[in-house]
């Protein structure tokens, strides 16, 4: 398993790549791919079990990922990238016309680790308790994840899957929401206050636990917790990634102004030189 430090140094060139994607493109969304970096990292290279070289759409025999803010496509392109699920040149392409790496995840093009097109708010969650109760029923041990945005943790569809969840015992199941407190209006609070998220998670029936999603020992620990409470009791596992959005680079950090907003070729420049290159760019 890679070290804290592998892991960080991993984090950093997806950073960059997501940088030098959405800059190319002039088009996506940086802000919140920077933010869910460190624990898309974490999860694609210590915490799921998977094969890039074996995967199919059904899931079997591996954990499976679905990313139900669809938007955040870079950091998603990035880490399948890097972890073997296609070639890492081919994010060069991105966004382009006939791309395999649409500006939201399509399974239309048979991307390989895209297990359903996401970008329609609030619907991942569904998709990926529906993903768990079939492991369930064919015995398989693996886990299903998801991670969600807070911004969209406003949609009602969100709380009628997590009813659903818990209603079904669906303990194989982790949640992440990517809790960085800003959308693309601005913050959370001023858009369409949450609330206390911890508290209401655990009024629906989940376990809860609360991490900084840019500490790579935290994160790895929640992904224990949450294991560890799923075999416990029969209830799906809510972890709360406290996050930065625009994490990496300063000028995008703590403001939802980088939202879905590109780059110029020397504002990338600025954002480039903050972020160590270590595998190398494409």
């Amino acid at each position: 398993m890679p070290t804290t430090q592998e892991l960080n140094n991993i984090a950093s060139q997806v950073r960059r790549d997501i940088i030098r994607m959405v800059t190319a493109a002039q088009s996506g969304h940086p802000g919140g791919s920077l933010s869910s970096t460190d624990i898309l990292t974490a999860l694609f290279f210590s915490e799921l079990n998977h094969s890039p070289q074996n995967w199919s759409r059904d899931g079997k025999g591996n954990d499976m990922f679905f990313l139900s803010a669809g938007h955040i496509s870079p950091v998603f392109y990035s880490v399948l990238a890097r972890s073997g699920y296609f070639p890492v040149k081919e994010l060069a392409t991105f966004r382009e016309f006939g791309s395999r790496l649409q500006g939201h995840p399509s399974v239309e093009a048979g991307l390989p680790g895209v297990y359903a097109a996401s970008g329609s708010l609030g619907q991942g969650l569904s998709v990926a308790i529906g993903a768990a109760l079939a492991k369930k029923i064919e015995k398989d041990p693996n886990y299903v994840y998801v991670l969600m945005g807070d911004g969209e943790s406003e949609e009602g569809q969100v709380w009628e899957a997590a009813a659903f969840g818990a209603h079904n015992k669906a303990n194989n199941l982790i949640a992440i929401t990517d809790w960085n407190q800003q959308q693309i209006d601005g913050t959370t609070e001023e858009v369409f206050g949450l609330g206390d998220l911890e508290k209401k998670w655990k009024a629906f029936g989940w376990n809860v636990v609360v991490a900084d999603g840019h500490n790579m020992d935290e994160i790895l620990a929640a992904f224990k917790q949450a294991k560890e409470l799923g075999a416990k009791e029969e209830k799906p596992v809510m972890i709360l990634m406290k996050t930065n959005m625009g994490k990496g680079v300063d000028f995008m950090e703590g403001t939802c102004a980088w939202h879905g907003k590109a780059p110029k070729p020397q504002d990338a420049e600025k954002a480039l030189a903050q972020l160590q290159e270590t595998l190398g760019d494409y």
